[in-house]
């Protein structure tokens, strides 16, 4: 019995730590949960068409503007405008006096009658010389000559004569001055006597600025990016501070062809018929374009679009790793945005691109 008790003491104490060891495996099977794995989603990459509206500033320009400055000098002796005059084309503005032009003119006028009947005498006398020289021996060759270049001489002399007086004429003739194209008087800087002249020689400023209001011009910057998708006749609409309810439509006339290599951008001019005066050269205008595209592109969720310090880039997944593609961007619409870089059709991005996910990192796609 002794030894019965001490056998059965000895299995006892064997057993204890193997039954200790299997329920404490059991209770840490019980608190280890499964691992999981992050499923990462993507969508395959297709081409879209993308349609976008371009929002810029413009400026409402006058179709046709000019300074006015008198051609010669002299003092206002009549003024017919004043600021805000409509005018015709040929109207007469201002009337100016100058009288040292008249005294040129006079004397001009006389210098041609003098010189008119001294050639008419030389010319007579010509004529009456070699109609006389046809009876031989009655005239010597050296006389008609004489004649002949008395005759030719006296001819020049009419003609600059005449030009003399033609251009004094004319310069008289820009002692009225008219509008070279109908328009409004939008600023006058003279009055009646002041001493005016070309510009720097008797007139800082001008004298009347005319514009042509009936017919502007709204002139836009276009950014190099956009540059392809314009074309002449395109439309566009445009709202101004003044007339916040109304939208207007304008169409695009003119192209520089070339960008501005300050603001890298092209000028583009529209015309805008404005027979009711709402508009005004000089305001600035928000110009709404749309653009269209003709060809596909790359079109993803903006949620794809990665920006960060290493760049602009989309992921894509190749065997459940991950790799990173630079981009550039295009133009937005919505929730999605164009993007050009070295992708095909059919390949999986990421939809919700992070810059935790690095290149080579192992996914589940779904």
């Amino acid at each position: 019995m002794k030894n019965s008790s001490i056998i059965t003491g000895t299995i006892f104490s064997l057993a204890m730590p193997i039954l200790m060891a299997g329920c404490g495996s059991s209770e840490a099977k019980k608190d280890e949960k499964p691992v999981e794995k992050n499923i990462t989603e993507t969508f395959l990459l297709t081409k879209d068409k993308i349609s976008t509206d371009l929002q810029l500033p413009g400026e409402l320009i006058a179709f046709q503007q000019v300074d006015l400055y008198a051609k010669v000098t002299g003092f206002v002796k009549e003024m017919k405008v004043d600021i805000g005059s409509e005018v015709s084309a040929g109207q007469l503005l201002v009337t100016l006096e100058a009288p040292e032009l008249s005294s040129q003119l006079l004397a001009a006028d006389s210098r041609l009658k003098s010189q008119e009947a001294i050639f008419a005498a030389s010319k007579s006398n010509y004529d009456r010389i070699l109609e006389t020289s046809k009876t031989a021996g009655t005239i010597s060759q050296n006389d008609i000559d004489q004649a002949a270049a008395k005759k030719n001489s006296d001819e020049a002399q009419l003609e600059a004569a005449r030009a003399t007086q033609k251009e004094i004429g004319t310069m008289k003739g820009y002692l009225e001055i008219r509008a070279p194209f109908s328009g409004v008087i939008t600023s006058r800087n003279v009055n009646l006597g002041a001493y005016v002249g070309p510009s720097g020689k008797g007139s800082e400023f001008p004298l009347f600025t005319l514009q042509e209001q009936k017919h502007l011009r709204l002139a836009v910057s276009i950014p190099e990016a956009y540059t392809g998708l314009l074309k002449n006749g395109s439309e566009a609409t445009f709202r101004v501070k003044s007339q916040p309810n109304e939208t207007f439509k304008a169409q695009v006339k003119r192209m520089a062809g070339a960008l501005d290599l300050r603001l890298r951008s092209e000028r583009v001019e529209m015309d805008i018929i404005n027979n009711d005066k709402k508009l005004l050269p000089g305001m600035i205008a928000e110009v709404t374009i749309p653009l269209g595209n003709s060809d596909s592109t790359f079109v993803i969720p903006k949620t794809a679009l990665v920006n960060s310090n290493e760049g602009v880039y989309v992921i894509k997944v190749v065997d459940n790793k991950t790799q990173k593609v630079t981009v550039k961007k295009g133009r937005e619409s919505g929730d999605n945005v164009e993007i050009f870089g070295t992708l095909n059709v059919n390949d999986v991005l990421v939809k919700k691109g992070s810059e935790e996910l690095r290149d080579g990192s192992e996914i589940i796609t779904k």
